[in-house]
């Protein structure tokens, strides 16, 4: 217990420091209550405990269950939210009651924030991509959750609130901030993506009412752009569906790549997922790139393996090549890029 306790000090600590005030507080206090941490256990093996805890009563919250812990969220109670320093003895009282249900989502759903501000670092990544392959893209995403970020070609972005980059035309513009003096390079234009295949445990279906409120309670009471940014984008999602599998994406990957043309770049990629692999999974991932690079001439885009830095790994005419390429906000607010 005392383990899971520390999860949850070191969330509060690390994730919600300068960004969510609410969610800090509400960990410290989880991790000073056995009850709330007997709770949070019930969570699939491999999960981000605190994130499905939290998850799980905002879920409830947003379905209409109305209680007085509505009152510290503000993305429901808005500038009048109460002081956050005392939401936990309404917390442990909703989780009091409400047991039943928290219990069902624990045992049910799956932490998959599919935060597309996250293609503020990816989009230079893949712009790297195209100009080391010359080649239209072939993306295969790991933990796609409803595919958001498989259509990052398909959005707009702004680094320095002036130039844009990628697709000018969409209504979604994502902005991220480059911290430090390095610059990456960007193209004007998104790189052609011919193929896009998404994979994960379990697929959310945007036109599932269910599968909606979920990914939106994963977005955190203070993160308003984030819920705007959301929407957006599930409206592309909607109107361009991708391919989306349902699956173990380690172990579907080598069908899926099987099928990919040789005139397009393969690429691999996931952000914020691998912290959920088992070390067999990882390992497995890491022996299939290094397969497929002995085939072909493959792309492997990603965080959270070993670290939180965004990484690229490839192979050209089988030769292996390995970059870090950014230091990464978890929610894509910034990114420092790392290359000169």
């Amino acid at each position: 217990m005392e383990l899971l306790a520390k999860q949850f000090r070191l969330f509060a600590a690390r994730e919600c420091r300068g960004s969510s005030e609410l969610y800090g507080y509400l960990a410290v206090g989880i991790a000073d209550n056995p009850q709330l941490l007997q709770l949070a256990l019930h969570a699939k093996p491999g999960q981000p405990i605190p994130n499905m805890l939290l998850g799980a009563v905002h879920y409830l919250l947003l379905s209409g269950v109305e209680h007085p812990l509505a009152d510290y969220y503000p993305n429901l109670a808005g500038e009048n939210a109460l002081e956050p320093s005392r939401a936990i003895y309404a917390f442990a009282t909703f989780c009091e009651q409400y047991e039943q249900d928290i219990i069902a989502l624990l045992t049910s759903r799956l932490v998959q924030t599919n935060e597309v501000r996250r293609c503020a670092y990816l989009y230079p990544g893949f712009g790297m991509i195209y100009e080391l392959a010359r080649k239209p893209l072939a993306l295969i995403e790991i933990g796609t959750s409803a595919g958001l970020q498989l259509l990052w070609d398909r959005y707009s972005y702004c680094y320095d609130g002036r130039q844009k980059y990628g697709n000018e035309q969409s209504e979604l513009v994502i902005t991220g901030e480059i911290r430090g003096d390095n610059v990456p390079p960007m193209l004007a234009s998104s790189p052609p993506v011919i193929s896009r295949v998404g994979v994960d445990l379990h697929v959310n279906n945007l036109n599932d009412s269910d599968d909606y409120l979920w990914l939106r309670a994963l977005i955190w009471p203070e993160h308003q752009e984030r819920i705007v940014r959301f929407d957006q984008a599930a409206a592309q999602v909607k109107e361009h569906r991708p391919h989306l599998v349902e699956g173990n994406g380690v172990e579907l990957l080598p069908g899926i790549a099987a099928s990919v043309s040789r005139e397009s770049a393969l690429c691999v990629f996931h952000t914020h997922v691998a912290n959920q692999f088992s070390p067999q999974d990882k390992a497995a991932l890491e022996a299939h790139i290094q397969k497929l690079g002995g085939e072909r001439d493959v792309y492997h885009l990603y965080n959270n393996m070993s670290d939180s830095y965004l990484h690229l790994d490839y192979y050209v005419g089988g030769r292996e090549h390995r970059l870090t390429l950014a230091q990464t906000d978890g929610h894509g607010r910034w990114f420092r890029w790392l290359l000169s």
